[in-house]
């Protein structure tokens, strides 16, 4: 992996990070109480931050290795399954025991885009909000040995 996008690859952990940070009230909420509507949006919206933050960070890989981005009304599914998928010019981006995880995190994303914040559902959100912290985590890492290696 070049110096370049390196630096841009850290930028965009560092920009999780943040939203991990300035987040941490409304997650640590979220884990003592049901949310009111407010809150269950604010939470919705920290979801989708974070995982369109992975996101950038596939394309930011991909893009910069040469490697083609799907391009069709399916593509944020297909980055998805490219991202578990190792080539000749790359190893998987993160590992297989997070897909099933991560998926659902791509699915809640895309319901929220569509979605009013009176339709969250808290039963949903509750696992993905009580799990986020410590998958971040372990994401990091893999994004950081990637980095590393590449």
């Amino acid at each position: 992996m070049d110096k370049n996008l390196k630096e841009k690859v850290e930028h965009e952990i560092s920009r999780i990070n943040g939203l991990f940070t300035n987040g941490k009230p409304l997650l640590d909420l979220c884990r003592i109480k049901e949310p009111d509507f407010i809150e269950a949006s604010a939470a919705g919206s920290f979801l989708q931050s974070f995982y369109n933050g992975l996101e950038s960070i596939i394309l930011l890989i991909f893009k910069g290795i040469g490697e083609d981005i799907p391009n069709d009304l399916q593509w944020h599914k297909k980055l998805f399954e490219k991202a578990f998928e190792p080539t000749e010019n790359r190893p998987l981006l993160f590992r297989k025991e997070y897909k099933e995880q991560l998926a659902e995190y791509l699915s809640f994303r895309h319901f929220f885009r569509h979605a009013y914040g009176y339709e969250i559902d808290w039963q949903r959100l509750k696992p993905l909000i009580g799990d986020v912290e410590e998958l971040w985590k372990n994401l990091e890492k893999d994004l950081t040995r990637l980095i590393g290696i590449c």
